[in-house]
């Protein structure tokens, strides 16, 4: 069968610390596995139209047309997980590591090769138990599309990778992170805005209020000589040079 090439978002995913869960308890650890592929792994990854490449024992190789999808069918696989583990104990839990990369590979018998399938398995080795790790090329695809933030890890120089890559880290918790991109990222970087506005107004607020009251009081005129109010003339005695007693008075001398 010739082969073909196309760009496709890979997925891998493994369990973390398989080799501890067998050694510890082969058959339960097997049984819980199955369980997790076939209730909820399978049908995830079919509902996000992805394409279960291969099984490689503890993990799994996918391939999806959409590097949105991708990334949301991991995202809602490690949230159910933290479910479903809920109530086992810490040394019996199932964790998956997954990794996401967007990539042309090479298609050939239903199997996927290519730097792309090599990047996303690097990514995965970088991720926590119950983690994701993206590149930057995915990172590029996703941001503010999904409902968790991501941090940016830097560039990382990846086992038998001609180039550094940056990776992303996704963050379930919802506390942000340098370089953080995603709609909670975005939240709260309004909210520091708005809060650190606030105490600006209020005292811009307050320096205008004082500013008019002490104009108020030192607009009020003065008063001057020409403005103050004048005090009538004082009358004329009765008795002046003027009067009919006066003329009076100086007749009869």
């Amino acid at each position: 069968m010739t082969s073909s090439r196309r760009l496709v978002a890979i997925v891998l995913i493994d369990v973390a610390g398989y080799s501890r869960l067998m050694g510890a308890d082969e058959e339960g650890t097997l049984a819980r596995l199955m369980s997790h592929y076939n209730e909820l792994l399978h049908p995830a990854i079919a509902r996000f139209a992805g394409r279960i490449v291969k099984t490689t024992g503890d993990g799994l190789l996918a391939e999806f047309d959409s590097v949105v999808d991708a990334v949301r069918c991991l995202v809602e696989i490690q949230e159910a997980m933290r479910v479903r583990n809920k109530d086992v104990a810490p040394d019996r839990r199932i964790a998956f590591r997954g990794g996401v990369n967007l990539g042309d590979v090479i298609l050939k018998d239903g199997d996927i090769f290519g730097t792309g399938v090599n990047v996303a398995a690097r990514l995965e080795t970088l991720a926590e138990p119950g983690g994701i790790c993206i590149s930057a090329a995915v990172h590029e695809e996703v941001a503010g599309k999904i409902a968790v933030a991501f941090r940016d890890m830097g560039e990382h120089r990846l086992k038998n990778i001609a180039h550094p890559v940056r990776v992303y880290q996704a963050r379930f918790d919802g506390t942000p992170g340098p370089g953080e991109a995603g709609p909670r990222g975005k939240m709260r970087a309004h909210a520091l805005v708005v809060a650190g506005i606030a105490p600006i107004a209020a005292i811009a607020g307050a320096g205008i209020a004082a500013w008019y009251l002490i104009g108020s009081r030192t607009s009020q005129p003065t008063p001057t000589a020409s403005s103050a109010p004048t005090a009538p003339a004082p009358a004329a005695p009765a008795g002046g040079p003027g009067s009919p007693r006066m003329r009076e008075m100086m007749k009869g001398n």
